[in-house]
């Protein structure tokens, strides 16, 4: 291995730094493509843009890897990867024409880093990596990255539980997906309940368990938990679920009508009915899932429709010949991109966090079709298949995805145009500088100043932005119960301490820039309420520096609480309302709307879960085990605070040391001796 020294740029070697017996710092081989980065910087130079790649360019070999593009306040502008690193990034600094995307992005860079990689799939592997990690401004991004919900048959209890699962498959057992939306699987899991009658319950609520709970009387379950079915005969109801789910569904319905004919010729019609509901059931799994289709067994298909600026990539599951749903993206690109340039640089994003199939569909050939082909089965395990069908069955498919972009895209265009046109008019309603990008809505909600909670929703030019929305659980304890100023004191200084010091003070000099990420900073808040609420919001910007940073503006109800007759608090302005139909009006009043609603949502969740909270469930040290043995030994969780430290002792797994813990808990942390 070449050892490293300052000329070496900012190159690092695929290598992993371990320590040898006497603590000195040794390189090996490393086992797959490196995902740390260091950096040993060109000498100062005041080189940026062309000029600068171009010092880069002398020093970089012929050998694949990974490169970013940083500006000047060490924001990475983009990530790419090659074949050969020294002759891609010589593309930049040839002065060749560019388009205006990358004419940008030259200029503004002032520093690179770099990756070597033993193969080109090690670098497109990594590139989706720190893609998706650092979110690039000049890369295509994938926005809408929720991990997809999947169908856990469960394989580490006596009675298997068919569960909704979404993340890491940590849990023994057999998954089926991945499903488009969690409504799906909820749908699917309550047929399979009529179907299969297997449980949902947690384990510990089945341990529980004394008699058959009600979905048992509703002939929703087989009660695997008081042994009103034996284990053996609950297993086979689990493994034709499994079956079912495998893509083996005639077998499996084949044998519960068989099994409901004997029934009837026994002139058994209680359990022939029985039979007959669950034949209903897998019916109406089928109806939902769409055709089965004999071609494809196990595939992913996606379809791209690019107009208009724009882009949408339908995705359609197809998972043991059935369909499992679908999915519209709508990836962030330069609007001078082809279509095939988004979706090659989709898919291997797409990929980097979730399972693969062993097939891919697509509406269009991609120039890297072979080499993704390459990596995601070095990922997987597996050969995965990549192709772009041209007739038959698989194209008809593909099609059918690819109607589906159209109607999404064109969707899209129309909800982000009438988006437009509502923000640019609330600029000029309220004489805003330039068309706001990010707008935040707060509001509280509790019953009598108890389980208080702020909710803060955001919009932006495609309407909500769900992940980035806020809840503040109230905290402060010298709040005077149903202090409306007080809370919203609280939620403001939070949210605007932690922008301080994540994001610092935004320049508000110049509008924010078209191909700029999503803003962390508000242009506007939105607070719902008057004068009142105003004054302390005012109060806590000024006192943090920001109130030239965010322009605040009140939404008081009107007379009577009557929708369309809001009065509006500006500062420097008097208090105004706006035209019955004006429709800024109605824009603002479904902001104020969804953040009432978001409020609400949040206030009942933290009020639900403190009423069916248990006190045990504070105590630091006692877990599930131990906190089930002392219910069944006092009865109550109030019983087991007033329980000496003697009596505690006597409960199975509770030793000294945690009974002197719980003692101390429920008695203000006594201290007791040793």
């Amino acid at each position: 291995m070449t050892p490293r020294s300052p000329s070496d740029g900012g190159i690092l070697y695929d290598e992993t730094i371990v320590e040898d017996e006497d603590d000195e710092i040794v390189a090996e081989p490393a086992a797959g493509p490196a995902i740390a980065w260091r950096e040993t910087p060109l000498p100062e130079t005041g080189l940026v843009g062309q000029d600068l790649i171009a010092e880069f360019v002398k020093q970089l070999p012929n050998s694949p890897g990974v490169y970013r593009m940083l500006n000047a306040e060490n924001e990475v502008l983009y990530v790419g990867k090659a074949r050969s690193l020294k002759k891609r990034v010589s593309n930049y600094a040839q002065g060749r024409v560019h388009s205006n995307r990358t004419a940008r992005m030259v200029r503004e860079t002032a520093n690179m880093e770099f990756v070597l990689t033993r193969t080109e799939t090690e670098a497109l592997l990594l590139e989706a990596n720190l893609i998706k990690r650092l979110r690039p401004r000049f890369n295509v991004l994938l926005r809408d990255d929720k991990s997809f919900p999947y169908i856990l048959i469960t394989g580490d209890h006596r009675a298997p539980a068919i569960l909704k699962h979404r993340g890491a498959r940590s849990r023994k057992g057999d998954y089926f997906g991945p499903f488009a939306s969690a409504t799906a699987v909820g749908r699917t899991i309550n047929s399979l309940q009529r179907a299969f009658l297997l449980r949902t319950c947690t384990d510990s609520a089945f341990e529980s368990r004394t008699r058959p709970c009600l979905l048992y009387q509703i002939k929703r379950c087989a009660g695997p938990c008081t042994h009103e079915l034996s284990d053996s005969d609950y297993g086979q109801l689990v493994a034709e679920a499994r079956d079912f789910l495998s893509g083996r569904s005639q077998n499996v319905k084949a044998s519960i009508a068989g099994a409901m004919n004997q029934a009837a010729e026994d002139l058994d019609f209680e359990r022939a009915a029985v039979f007959r509901d669950r034949l209903a059931a897998l019916s109406h799994v089928q109806g939902h899932q769409g055709i089965n289709l004999a071609s494809i067994e196990e595939a992913d298909v996606f379809a791209i429709h690019h107009d208009g600026g724009l882009s949408c990539i339908q995705v359609f599951f197809y998972r043991t010949g059935q369909n499992w749903g679908n999915r519209a993206y709508f990836p962030k690109a330069d609007p001078a991109m082809t279509a095939e340039e988004v979706l090659n640089a989709f898919l291997a994003q797409f990929y980097d966090d979730k399972p693969c199939p062993r097939q891919i569909l697509l509406s269009e050939p991609i120039e890297e079709m072979n080499l993704l082909s390459d990596a995601l089965t070095e990922k997987s395990g597996y050969r995965v298949h990549i192709h772009a069908p041209q007739r038959g069955e698989k194209r008809e498919v593909v099609d059918h995805a690819l109607d589906n972009a159209r109607e999404a895209h064109g969707r899209k265009l129309a909800e982000t145009s009438s988006q437009a046109r509502l923000l640019k008019g609330f600029a000029e309603t309220f004489a805003l500088p330039y068309v706001p990008t990010r707008i935040e809505i707060y509001d509280n909600s509790h019953i009598m100043g108890t389980n208080a909670v702020g909710g803060m929703v955001v919009a932006g030019p495609e309407g909500f932005v769900k992940n980035q929305y806020r809840k503040f659980n109230i905290k402060s304890e010298d709040l005077t119960p149903g202090d409306d100023f007080g809370m919203m004191r609280e939620v403001m200084t939070r949210r605007f301490s932690r922008l301080l010091k994540e994001q610092g003070k935004p320049d508000r000099t110049q509008p924010p820039s078209e191909d700029a990420n999503f803003p962390a900073w508000p242009d506007v808040i939105l607070i719902d309420g008057g004068q009142g609420q105003m004054t302390a919001v005012r109060a806590i910007l000024a006192e943090l520096g920001v109130e030239d940073c965010v322009v605040a503006i009140g939404v008081a109800k009107g007379a009577d609480r009557e929708a369309g007759r809001e009065r509006f608090f500006q500062q420097g302005k008097a208090s105004f309302t706006l035209p019955p139909r004006d429709p800024v009006l109605y824009f603002i009043q479904r902001l104020r709307d969804e953040a009432h609603r978001f409020a609400i949502g949040s206030h009942r969740a933290r009020r639900k879960k403190e009423m069916v909270s248990n006190p045990l469930d504070e105590v630091a040290g006692i877990g599930p085990t131990r906190k089930r043995a002392l219910l069944q030994h006092f009865g109550t969780a109030k019983a087991v605070s007033r329980a000496a430290i003697g009596d505690l002792m006597t409960v199975p797994g509770i030793s000294e040391a945690v009974a002197k813990q719980i003692y101390a808990h429920f008695h203000d942390n006594a201290v007791l001796e040793k």
